[in-house]
């Protein structure tokens, strides 16, 4: 059943292709557009593949491989009925079917968040929870039911106009009674799920203060992957609207492939697999980002400076930025990386104090069997192993301690 949901999404996606091309070449449609959409449900599909073969019994694996096919099918729903309805294209078939399968991204939604209650087991941590979950239920049900009302409605009338997102934007008359009451409906029901929304992750937040071990570097699998896919999101959101130049539509291509962290982090929290790398990752990720703004800040200013200060032609700015930003390249790194890991990658800047706290000390050390003493101390607390020994060649044939 999971090869099938998984098959089922990548065929969603491929034929997902000849709509975008049909958009393309009836307007400026881009295919920047519709990245993320395709992004995050192959991503969200290959992280529930995952743990439901691994894990069949975690309901975390089939919401995200259902979700994720609700996703792409309402993706190819709403292409679908773009083509229909905004480009008159009423020769195709299935419209009004279309019209109402393009709703699909709303029960999507309301699935993901529920995922987290399992997390990262498959089991709920207490049994209030389950009185929340039956609560968040019936509540998404109706909220997700005030779409289709509005979308039934239309077709009753027989009136129907989107844009060319596919989105359904005016019937008959969009301030009727039927229309405003449902509206006023769908707002109250989108607070309280924003209610049960917030209480969800609120309970990822303690969950993480009181965890410790294993189940905190799971957690923090998830809530990292969480943060960066909620930052690209927003940012290809609203970068993403108006006309945009190649280059820009690149680095959104590029930032859009971002929005796959928090179905890889989910996946690899829920099996385990090199679980306790999450510090380095943030670290790495926190001081490459710190490094870029501020090369990229070095660059601007000092063309700025020698091109509108000071009577210099941009070539030679340009050429002076660029050298600047790669002396300054080494130097910035090695100390936003040392500040960085003293704040969230704490075990590998504990090890290095203690590394060249030793390697200090051994300019006064003469006496050998002190410094054995000192260095098997230094392993110890640096690494922690279960059992460190040391062997000297020429001395003593070992020595060891557990």
């Amino acid at each position: 059943m999971a090869l099938v949901l998984g098959g089922l999404v990548v065929v969603l996606a491929a034929a997902y292709v000849p709509e975008l091309v049909s958009l393309a070449r009836d307007s400026d449609f881009t295919l920047v557009d519709s990245l993320p959409n395709v992004i995050l449900s192959l991503a969200f599909a290959g992280a529930g593949l995952v743990v439901a073969r691994r894990q069949p019994r975690n309901p975390i694996g089939w919401l995200l491989l259902a979700g994720a096919a609700l996703l792409m099918l309402g993706a190819d729903a709403t292409a679908y009925v773009a083509l229909v309805y905004h480009f008159d294209r009423r020769d195709l078939p299935f419209g009004r079917v279309a019209l109402l399968c393009s709703l699909l991204w709303a029960p999507a939604i309301a699935l993901m968040p529920a995922s987290t209650l399992f997390f990262p087991d498959g089991r709920l941590t207490s049994p209030r929870w389950r009185w929340v979950l039956r609560a968040y239920l019936p509540v998404a049900a109706l909220w997700v039911a005030c779409f289709y009302a509005v979308a039934v409605n239309a077709l009753v009338v027989h009136r129907i106009a989107v844009n060319l997102a596919g989105d359904l934007t005016a019937q008959d008359n969009p301030t009727s009674g039927f229309t405003l009451d449902v509206s006023n409906v769908e707002t109250i029901l989108q607070i309280v799920l924003s209610v049960f929304w917030v209480a969800m992750v609120g309970r990822v937040v303690v969950s993480y203060r009181r965890a410790v071990g294993e189940r905190r570097e799971q957690l923090k699998w998830l809530m990292s992957g969480a943060a960066i896919t909620i930052v690209a999101t927003v940012f290809v959101t609203f970068y993403g609207q108006g006309t945009l130049s190649a280059g820009a539509q690149t680095l959104l291509a590029v930032v859009s492939v971002a929005i796959i962290a928090a179905p890889v982090g989910m996946g690899v929290a829920i099996l385990k697999y090199r679980l306790y790398e999450i510090d380095r990752l943030i670290s790495r990720t926190l001081a490459y980002a710190l490094l870029t703004g501020v090369l990229v800040g070095t660059f601007i200013g000092i063309v700025a400076l020698t091109t509108e200060v000071l009577p210099l032609s941009s070539r030679v700015g340009v050429t002076a930025a660029t050298l600047a930003a790669a002396g300054l390249f080494n130097p910035l790194r090695h100390r936003l990386q040392r500040l960085v890991d003293r704040r969230f990658n704490r075990a590998r800047y504990d090890a290095e104090a203690i590394v060249a706290a030793f390697t200090a000390s051994l300019r006064d050390a003469v006496e050998l069997d002190a410094i054995r003493e000192q260095l098997l101390d230094v392993v110890n607390d640096a690494v922690e192993p279960t059992h460190a020994s040391l062997w000297i060649r020429g001395g003593e044939p070992g020595a060891g301690r557990s």
